[in-house]
């Protein structure tokens, strides 16, 4: 697998699966679960932008040019907590 897969599409996939299951109707799943399981996800998601800032950070501290992919997996990851703060 390469670097796009990894740092772009794996979190990308977190954040369509959020949003899928924030706009899932509550018919499907009922509210409370529904809720549940988007917070979840944003924490989770959250929780691994942390991480990769840290790694990202630590490569730009080394001079790693290759540090920018994890800034933009971080990014890409706190979609889902954004978006969780504007629906709130």
């Amino acid at each position: 697998m390469n670097r796009i897969t990894y740092h772009l599409t794996i979190p990308s996939i977190i954040a369509v699966v959020f949003f899928i299951i924030a706009t899932t109707p509550v018919e499907v799943l009922g509210c409370r679960t529904r809720g549940l399981i988007a917070v979840l996800i944003a924490l989770i998601s959250g929780l691994a932008a942390l991480g990769t800032a840290i790694v990202g950070t630590k490569g730009r501290m080394r001079g790693d040019a290759e540090a920018i992919w994890w800034v933009a997996s971080s990014i890409i990851l706190i979609i889902p907590i954004i978006a969780l703060i504007i629906m709130a």
